[in-house]
C-alpha cells in the first residue's frame, strides 16, 4: 500500500498520492473555467447521416452460404388483412405496431453460395413496385462480394413485382448469366394477356411487371420454368408451398444434414399471422388454400425445427418458429448474429 499512499513527484521529493490528484483535479477545473470562460459557446453536434449499415446478413447451412439481401422496407396497410379486425388490431398493438394504416413490413431475397453455384432466390422489387424505398437487392449483392453476373441461377418463389421485379432495369438483364427458373403454373398465370385482360385494374401492374421481366430472358433463352419438383442443383430442392399464387414454391436448402426453407410468401405480418396463421391477405389468390396451407406448414417446420428464410419478416428474415406457450398459435424466433469468423 505504501507504494500506492507515496510516489515520487521528481528525485528527492515524495508527496502524498491523495494530495497529487487533489492538485491536479483542482489545477485541471482552474484552467477548464478559464477556457469557458475565453471561448465562444460549443458548435451543434455533427449533421446526422440518416444511412444504415449494408443490408446483408450471412449464416451457413452445412457448407453452403446463404446471404440475406436487403430489399428495403415500408409498411402496408391492416386492412389488407382477412380476419377480424379488433383481433388484428390487439396483436399489432401487442407487438407496438399503433398506426394500422402502416404496418411495418421489409422484403428480402437469399443468396445461395454452393460451391459450385451461385442461386439467388427471389429479386426484391427492383424499383417498379412499392415505391423507393423498395429496389436495393441488387446493391446490396454488390455490397456483400458478389456481382450481378456471376448468378447462375434465379429461383422465383413467384412472379408478384416484389419478388420478380429485380431481375430487369430497362428492359434488360439484371442477371445476363443466369437462368430464370419458376414453377410453370405461376408463369403460365402471370404472363398471359388474357388473364391480364380480365384482371382488377390495380392488379395489372402484377402482370406488367412479370411479363416485362421475362421478356429479356425469353429472348435469351433463359427463361426456364418447371413442373417437377426434382432438385434444381444439388441441394436445392423446390417445395410445394400453394395458395399465396397458382405456382406458389419455396426453396429448401440442405447441406450435411442441416436444412433451410426459403418459403417466400407464407406470411405478410408476422405479429398478426404467427400467433393466428388463420388471418389471410389480400394478394392470395386463393385464400382458402393459402391459409391451409399455412396452417399445416407451420405445424410441421415446429416440429421439424427447420431453419426459415422468410421474404417478410424483420431483415434478415432467418429464424424458426415454435408453438406459443399460451398454446395458441407460434412464435417467430429470430436467428442470433453471428460472425462466421
Amino acid at each position: 500500500m505504501k507504494a500506492f499512499q507515496e510516489m515520487k513527484v521528481w528525485p528527492g521529493n515524495t508527496m502524498k498520492f491523495s494530495t497529487i490528484i487533489a492538485r491536479a483535479v483542482l489545477g485541471l477545473s482552474l484552467a477548464c473555467a478559464g477556457t469557458f470562460a475565453a471561448v465562444a459557446p460549443a458548435q451543434a453536434a455533427a449533421p446526422m447521416q440518416h444511412k444504415q449499415v449494408p443490408g446483408f446478413y450471412r449464416t451457413m447451412i452445412g457448407d453452403y452460404e446463404v446471404t440475406a439481401l436487403y430489399d428495403g422496407g415500408g409498411s402496408i396497410d391492416s386492412n389488407l388483412l382477412h380476419g377480424d379486425p379488433a383481433l388484428i388490431q390487439s396483436l399489432l398493438a401487442r407487438s407496438f405496431q399503433d398506426d394500422p394504416k402502416h404496418v411495418s413490413a421489409t422484403v428480402q431475397g437469399f443468396l445461395v453460395n454452393t460451391g459450385s453455384k451461385l442461386v439467388l432466390i427471389d429479386t426484391g422489387a427492383g424499383g417498379h413496385w412499392g415505391g423507393p424505398t423498395l429496389g436495393k437487392l441488387v446493391q446490396n449483392l454488390k455490397v456483400s462480394g458478389y456481382k450481378p453476373e456471376q448468378i447462375d441461377l434465379v429461383l422465383l418463389t413467384h412472379l408478384h413485382g416484389d419478388h420478380a421485379g429485380g431481375i430487369y432495369e430497362n428492359g434488360k438483364r439484371v442477371f445476363p448469366n443466369a437462368t430464370v427458373i419458376m414453377k410453370k403454373a405461376d408463369a403460365d398465370f402471370w404472363l398471359s394477356k388474357e388473364i391480364m385482360a380480365q384482371a382488377p385494374e390495380d392488379a395489372k401492374i402484377f402482370f406488367k411487371i412479370a411479363q416485362d421481366g421475362a421478356a429479356p430472358y425469353l429472348a435469351a433463352g433463359q427463361w426456364k420454368p418447371f413442373e417437377g419438383m426434382d432438385e434444381i442443383v444439388p441441394g436445392v430442392a423446390p417445395y410445394a408451398i400453394p395458395g399465396h399464387t397458382p405456382g406458389h414454391t419455396g426453396y429448401m436448402i440442405s447441406s450435411k444434414g442441416q436444412s433451410l426453407l426459403v418459403w417466400g410468401d407464407v406470411a405478410h405480418v408476422g405479429a398478426v399471422q404467427m400467433p393466428h396463421p388463420e388471418v389471410g391477405i389480400v394478394f392470395d389468390s386463393d385464400s382458402a388454400s393459402a391459409v391451409k396451407t399455412r396452417e399445416a406448414l407451420l405445424v410441421k417446420l415446429a416440429a421439424d425445427k427447420t431453419m426459415i428464410a422468410a421474404a417478410h419478416m424483420p431483415f434478415p428474415g432467418l429464424g424458426r418458429i415454435r408453438k406459443a406457450d399460451t398454446g395458441v398459435g407460434y412464435d417467430w424466433v429470430p436467428a442470433t448474429f453471428v460472425d462466421l469468423k
